[in-house]
Formats: structure tokens, C-alpha cells, sequence
């Protein structure tokens, strides 16, 4: 069996069990029951996650996403983490990984899009500003070991249907937009048939601002 490991904000939780149930029978799924949040909370908590998870050392592949978190808005006063501070956290939590799980693949995945007229006034995102960190984050990640999965470019474009409020895709839709990418990605990293991927009446999880952040 192949060894998973995906962490990363409430979108990594919107595809995570998908990914679980699909792959059941090819490889185990590992991911923390909590919301990673911020770049900086993955940096502080990955490897508290990976002891209090049980994780394996000899993990086959580890999907990582952070920043929607650091592009959020409250008051109109900018980001709550400035472009200096993602840009100089992602490859930090990239070389953190590697240290934590050595022989693994490592995909980042870039931040998805949002629809930004039905955000809260005192709680937004702004697509400008997801690209922008986007694209540093990439920039910030070249020449290190690691795979890109451009979840921001299926999203930039897609129905709004597709989403189940302003930022995530808890849709059948969306969850097999964004479940299907990362499948396909840690399929084609491990060498896993398509054969081998089982999904049937998945259901996506009924998650709201009480149980799982927002």
C-alpha cells in the first residue's frame, strides 16, 4: 500500500475523504483533523501533526497547500500575512517537510479562487491577491524538490455552482473538480492505475464556520 500524507486549509478538507475513500484500496490516506490554516501554523505544526497522527517516516507522497489564510481580509487593512512573509515561510515549510518525511514526493498545490461577491464585508478574499501569492509562492519554490498541482487554474474559471459558499467546493461538483486533480496528481506521481481508483456515492462533508473554520 502507498502512504499519503495531505495537509493544508478547510479546501484540503473539502477533498481529503474523497481522496481517502477513492484510494482505499491502493494506499493509506493520512491527514490532521484540524484546519492547517496559516503557512506559518503548517511550519510551527507539521511535525506535531505527523506524532500526534502516527504518521509513518517512509511516506510515498505529501500534498500541501497554505494561503488563503495568509490572503484574508478582515477591516480593509490588507492581508494578515504580507507577500514578504508567505514568500519567506513556503520554502521553509517545504525544506520542513522534506526533513520530516525524506524519501516522499512533495506536491504544493497553489491557493483556489473564490467568489467574491458572496464574502462577508469584515471577512474576504480577493482573487487579485490569491494570483499575486500564487505566483510568489511558485517563484519562491524554484530549483527546491518539489511538484506543482495548479489547483488555482480550474478554479479561476469554473461555475459559481461549483462552490458551496464564497471560498469552498463543497459541491458534488466541486469536490470531484478538486478531489479528481489531486488523484490524478498522486496517481500519476505513484504510479497508480486509474483502474485502481474507486469512488461510489460520495457524499461531501457537511462542514460549516463552528466545526471546521472558515
Amino acid at each position: 500500500m502507498k502512504k499519503i500524507i495531505l495537509i493544508g486549509d478547510s479546501i484540503r478538507m473539502g477533498y481529503d475523504k474523497y481522496v481517502k475513500e477513492a484510494l482505499k484500496d491502493v494506499a493509506e490516506v493520512y491527514y490532521p483533523s484540524e484546519n492547517c490554516r496559516f503557512a506559518q501554523n503548517v511550519l510551527r505544526f507539521a511535525h506535531e501533526w505527523k506524532k500526534k497522527g502516527q504518521w509513518p517516516d517512509d511516506v510515498d507522497l505529501v500534498h500541501w497547500n497554505a494561503g488563503l489564510w495568509d490572503c484574508l481580509e478582515l477591516f480593509d487593512d490588507g492581508p494578515l500575512s504580507t507577500i514578504e512573509h508567505y514568500v519567506h515561510t513556503i520554502p521553509r515549510i517545504q525544506r520542513r517537510l522534506r526533513m520530516l518525511f525524506p524519501t516522499a514526493k512533495i506536491v504544493f498545490a497553489t491557493s483556489t479562487a473564490v467568489v467574491e461577491r458572496l464574502a462577508r464585508p469584515t471577512f474576504k478574499r480577493s482573487n487579485a491577491v490569491i494570483a499575486r501569492y500564487n505566483e510568489a509562492a511558485l517563484k519562491a519554490l524554484e530549483g527546491m524538490d518539489v511538484i506543482i498541482n495548479d489547483l488555482w487554474s480550474i478554479t479561476a474559471n469554473c461555475p459559481d455552482e461549483y462552490h458551496s459558499d464564497a471560498v469552498h467546493f463543497r459541491t458534488n461538483a466541486g469536490t470531484e473538480l478538486l478531489g479528481g486533480k489531486v488523484i490524478s496528481v498522486i496517481c500519476r506521481e505513484l504510479d497508480i492505475d486509474a483502474a485502481q481508483v474507486d469512488i461510489q456515492n460520495f457524499t461531501p462533508e457537511k462542514y460549516s464556520e463552528s466545526n471546521i473554520g472558515y
